[in-house]
Parts: structure tokens; C-alpha cells; sequence
């Protein structure tokens, strides 16, 4: 009898997640159609023509890479394409405010993995880079003011990392643009590849 009650509540508990990130409304492409799963995409400033797309970045020519913008040149960059993974089990669309993984799908010279990772805190500026390689941390797609903000804050994930939630934005070291989390937000686009 206990093992029904438990089975019982494990299928409950797995509807209820399912019916949750139905709830929230998809994340649009600059087509404005749901960005999906397994599809690659174009992360693209939204507000602003600065600079170019998301891309891999090395800081001072080490490893591991971070993820860091495309500098505004003549002709400017689309950076290099991601990939999205949600958190859901066998969901196909990233919708707002729900955990998923990133990957660039693309290779790289420092490591075998290019999953996008929350890297430790700087004790100098207290500000958290993304960074590839590894498993792959969860993110998520705000929306505020008909823009699309990236952020790190897996609730789905991890009960207590909403304590140290951020969102990301773009930071300049030496020239570079790198996307780092603690600082100036910056919104972006989606376009499929």
C-alpha cells in the first residue's frame, strides 16, 4: 500500500511540474515564433547595436573560455550559435522564467564540453562570469518590458540557489565583452541560425 501512495505521489508530483512549465509563455525568436529545444539560435544584443552576438571569449589567451560578446566592428559578428536544453523532461520549448542548459554548438580548443557554466564569484568586483565546459549550470529567460534578459536562477533545480540569483549583462576587461552576472543587466534577442 505504501509503495502505491509513493508511486501515486511521484506521478502527481511530475504532472504538477509539467503542468507548471506549461504555464509560462514561451520565450519568441525575432520571427517571433517559440525558441525550441535542439534548435540553434543567435543570442543578439535586443536594445542596442554595441556590439555583436554571444561568442567564446578567452581571457588573457587561457582556458577555460568564457562567454563574452563579439565587439562592434564594420561588419559585426552573430557570434556563434547555442543550443537549448530545458530542465523538463521531453519539453520542446524554452519558456519564460524555466531552467534550461546552453550550449554553443560549436567546438572549442580548451575543453570538450561547451555548456555554459556560472563560474565562481570574483572576490575583486563580486561579479560571477559564464563560463563553458563541465556539466552545464541552469539558467533562465526573463522577460521585463518586452525585452529578454538572460539569468542564472534555477528554482527548478535547487531550492536554495534563489538566494543567489543574478542576471546577466555585459562587462568590458581589457577590451573584451565579457557576460558576467552582479553588474549592468542587458537585454538580448533570439535568432534562429
Amino acid at each position: 500500500m505504501l509503495k502505491l501512495i509513493g508511486s501515486l505521489s511521484c506521478m502527481w508530483l511530475l504532472m504538477a511540474i509539467s503542468t507548471m512549465a506549461q504555464d509560462q509563455p514561451p520565450v519568441l525568436d525575432t520571427a517571433g515564433r517559440p525558441v525550441r529545444s535542439g534548435v540553434e539560435y543567435y543570442i543578439l544584443p535586443a536594445a542596442t547595436d554595441i556590439a555583436g552576438g554571444l561568442t567564446l571569449v578567452a581571457r588573457n589567451g587561457s582556458c577555460p573560455s568564457f562567454v563574452g560578446q563579439e565587439p562592434l566592428t564594420p561588419v559585426v559578428s552573430q557570434g556563434l550559435p547555442v543550443v537549448f536544453s530545458p530542465y523538463v523532461a521531453g519539453e520542446t520549448i524554452v519558456r519564460e522564467s524555466r531552467s534550461f542548459i546552453i550550449e554553443f554548438s560549436a567546438a572549442s580548443t580548451c575543453v570538450s564540453s561547451t555548456k555554459w557554466n556560472l563560474a565562481a564569484r570574483d572576490p575583486a568586483t563580486s561579479r560571477r562570469n559564464i563560463v563553458i565546459g563541465r556539466s552545464g549550470s541552469y539558467f533562465m529567460i526573463t522577460k521585463e518590458n518586452n525585452l529578454y534578459y538572460l539569468a542564472f536562477c534555477p528554482a527548478d533545480t535547487c531550492n536554495t540557489c534563489k538566494f543567489d540569483c543574478g542576471t546577466a549583462g555585459i562587462t568590458i576587461e581589457n577590451g573584451k565583452r565579457f557576460l558576467t552576472l552582479d553588474g549592468p543587466v542587458f537585454p538580448f534577442r533570439f535568432r534562429r541560425a
